[in-house]
């Protein structure tokens, strides 16, 4: 189904993997360097176009567009003036589709509509009102386009099936280009996914995302790479399908994607009424590629990602023959998940012998499209999900989607069988919308199934269960009245109806400034719209305190600061600093809170021991080896350790709720993901690696480290930083920063990236 191949390969003529450069060669009857074979990769010539440094191993990207939603645009903006905005610099998108419904604190959700409109006026943007589509939708409509490259501050702003390189990333990498900086990053590596063969009745491009999931998330193999789709399955997938797995990618933990396109691309865009965008993309004669994943989509069965991770695959087939094994597997790492913070179990979900699920739900970036729902329309068609407990939703992507939905008679179909069919929203995605009962378990096609994002609160007893599947089988398990079962399993005659997209719909409701700014317009501030507190440039010495301590093998970004209702307190960072970590560990924040008096009495001109006891010892300690540090030369703050945090969402407030409750650093094995150790530079947060066992480490909760001389360590470059575990005397251990730019190197010492655009 799914094979990786344990070394670079080769690829001749789009079609035959070969393993060696000699075989390569006698290929193609000509000599074969590897490193010229790997500027024939589809990702390197748009890299190259973008970059701006002259060297294509340090690259410094110019995107062609910008995009983010409700919960990330105002602290993007607001950095951005504070750093000295004066207009969009290339098109910004604003989209309205996560914090859509004002349920929580009254209108701080609608005035952050408000402050995105006017923004637009101002600056020269585009503002997509609440429910018109969902980002990455609307990104696909409107914005994509052959060879270009799009930044967004969603995790999953990935559109390379129409031939765009885009990457999600944390909201201060879109300040930079909005302030006419780049994106500086080393030359990625980049992983062929080679698609042979043609999927089987009833599978989606669900199922085949959740495939390569399976095999690549948990060995890291694509991890912070491009992956580059190819080979003679793609001209078997539609436009729609391959969006479908393209969105998925985020899941592995790369970094963009890129496809090859053809005519059925190109048919997209003139559907789109853009048939000048299209380019046909294909990697060269001889491609030279880090990495290859082999994907046989004949051999692809229906899937089921059970809880809590996309990873945690299996064929729906597996869990419906060995349905207790399954869940109880899935019990035992949910110990790992949920930290034992509530009792769960899954077996009360046999029912005679099958999994009953008590609710389903197609919807965003992911499931919402028109093919997916046409899919689950045909399914359902005639068939009634019946009056106990389990419900279905269906949300469009975009009001484009939904109208043609209600032409073709989908709508009807999937209504007339008892389906809720929704506006465009991205709420049952990260918690906020269509939320289960207790104990309740949800199968959606949608991103995501991480602890949370289903909208339970460990810390107040309550917990629910999310599966991610595709909309087929969805389908299929709501016409069995939530049974679960495989869409291959059911007899049906799809349709195959054909699209067709109305532009008058966002002609007639989307701001479009055509990039013309109007610096007459006066931005509209809720009352929860806040500036960011001043921060500190770094010191000559550090102590820290480690107030969390977190073993998981992996730390997502929902836990870190969870969505949700926390969602609508996004433009307010001192607000929503007050929910950090509190679903993992909910006396952090006291902790911290604790630590950063001495810094804040620093920062008065006050002696810190006089705020926080604690610290005499320490500082006594410290003293009788490095008898200068202190007065003038110190900064206080706290710190946090996990083994590898990161994972999920693009959200810059992973990082920046720890800065503004006085954190300095993060500690970890590694960072799952480039852009959330991205978030801790830009937020002027030491991005430390040790290389101690989690499980051994020199240092626990609740202690203190002093790092010496860290401001001249950064200044020069230092590759290992020694540092001292503050006890009955001091414990040498070392730490290091990784690689660094020159200017993330800045923008560390001095503070931020708002203080470095200051000057």
């Amino acid at each position: 189904m799914v094979k990786l191949y344990d070394k670079g390969v080769y690829l001749l003529n789009g079609t035959k993997i070969v393993e060696d450069a000699a075989e390569a060669a006698a290929g193609t009857g000509q000599a074969v360097s590897q490193e010229e074979a790997a500027k024939n990769t589809m990702a390197y010539s748009i890299l190259e176009a973008h970059n701006t440094s002259g060297n294509m191993d340090r690259l410094q990207i110019k995107f062609d567009k910008l995009t983010s939603h409700d919960i990330t645009f105002v602290g993007i903006i607001q950095t951005a003036r504070a750093s000295g905005l004066e207009r969009f610099p290339i098109p910004y998108v604003l989209t309205n589709c996560h914090n859509s419904l004002c349920a929580v604190g009254g209108t701080i959700n609608e005035d952050d509509h408000m402050f995105g409109l006017t923004c637009a006026k101002k600056y020269g943007g585009v503002y997509v009102p609440p429910h018109q589509a969902v980002i990455h939708q609307y990104a696909r409509e409107m914005l994509a386009g052959g060879s270009r490259m799009i930044l967004g501050s969603d995790s999953h702003t990935r559109y390379g099936a129409l031939g765009t390189m885009a990457m999600g990333e944390g909201g201060p990498e879109l300040v930079k280009q909005l302030l006419g900086k780049t994106y500086d990053i080393k030359m990625p590596g980049v992983v062929g996914i080679y698609l042979d063969g043609e999927p089987a009745r009833g599978v989606g491009p669900q199922d085949v995302a959740l495939a390569i999931i399976g095999a690549t998330f948990a060995n890291g193999y694509v991890n912070n790479k491009v992956m580059e789709f190819v080979g003679p399955g793609v001209g078997k997938l539609s436009a729609d399908f391959r969006i479908g797995i393209d969105v998925m990618t985020t899941e592995t933990t790369c970094l963009s994607s890129i496809w090859k396109t053809d005519d059925k691309i190109k048919e997209f865009y003139e559907i789109h009424g853009r048939a000048e965008d299209y380019r046909e993309l294909n990697p060269g004669a001889v491609t030279y590629y880090d990495g290859m994943v082999y994907v046989n989509l004949s051999e692809i069965k229906p899937m089921i990602a059970m809880p809590f991770h996309p990873s945690n695959v299996y064929t729906i087939d597996e869990v419906n023959a060995n349905l207790k094994d399954v869940l109880h597997d899935v019990e035992q790492k949910a110990l790992v998940s949920l930290d034992g913070a509530v009792d769960y179990s899954l077996q009360d979900k046999i029912v005679d012998g099958k999994l009953y699920v008590e609710q389903g739900i197609i919807a965003g970036c992911a499931g919402g499209g028109f093919e997916n729902i046409c899919a689950a329309a045909d399914i359902i068609r005639g068939k009634y999900i019946g009056a106990d407990e389990f419900t279905f939703s269906v949300y469009p992507a975009s009001t484009p989607i939904y109208m043609e939905l209600v032409k073709n008679g989908a709508v009807a179909d999937l209504m007339q069988a008892g389906t809720i069919v929704k506006t465009a929203f991205c709420g049952p995605c990260f918690g906020a919308g269509d939320t289960p009962a207790n104990n309740a378990f949800s199968i959606r096609h949608s991103t995501r199934n991480f602890p949370n994002r289903e909208g339970s609160k460990l810390q107040n007893g309550q917990i629910s269960s999310v599966a991610l599947m595709d909309a087929r089988s969805i389908a299929a398990t709501a016409a069995n009245k939530g049974f679960l079962t495989s869409a291959a399993d059911i007899d049906v005659e799809y349709k195959g109806q054909k699209y067709h997209f109305d532009k008058e719909i966002y002609a007639n409701r989307v701001f479009d400034s055509k990039g013309e700014a109007d610096p007459s317009v006066e931005i509209k501030f809720g009352p929860n719209i806040k500036d960011w507190p001043e921060m500190p440039a770094l010191p000559e010495h550090l102590v820290l305190k480690v107030v969390s301590e977190i073993h998981d093998p992996v730390t997502t970004t929902d836990e870190l600061i969870p969505s949700g209702e926390t969602s609508s307190y996004r433009s307010n960072p001192l607000g929503l600093a007050e929910f950090a970590l509190s679903r993992k560990d909910p006396a952090y924040v006291g902790r911290a809170k604790e630590v950063q008096k001495a810094q804040k009495a620093i920062e008065a001109g006050k002696c810190p021991l006089e705020v926080l006891d604690e610290l005499k010892p320490v500082m006594g300690e410290v003293r009788k080896m490095f008898p200068d540090a202190g007065e003038g030369n110190i900064g206080v703050g706290s710190t946090i350790f996990a083994v590898k945090p990161g994972d999920g969402s693009a959200r810059e407030q992973a990082a920046s709720c720890q800065k503004v409750l006085g954190g300095w650093a993060n500690i970890a094995n590694e960072y799952a993901t480039k852009r959330y150790r991205s978030n801790l530079i830009n937020w002027g947060m030491l991005p430390f690696i040790t290389t101690e066992d989690h499980q051994n480490l020199s240092f626990k909760n609740g202690d203190y480290i002093f790092v010496p001389d860290i401001k001249k360590a950064i200044e020069d470059k230092t590759a290992e930083i020694k540092a001292y575990v503050v006890g009955s005397g001091l414990k040498e251990i070392t730490l290091s920063v990784g690689d660094m730019t020159d200017a993330e190197r800045e923008i560390i010492l001095k503070g931020c990236l708002i203080n470095y655009y200051k000057g």
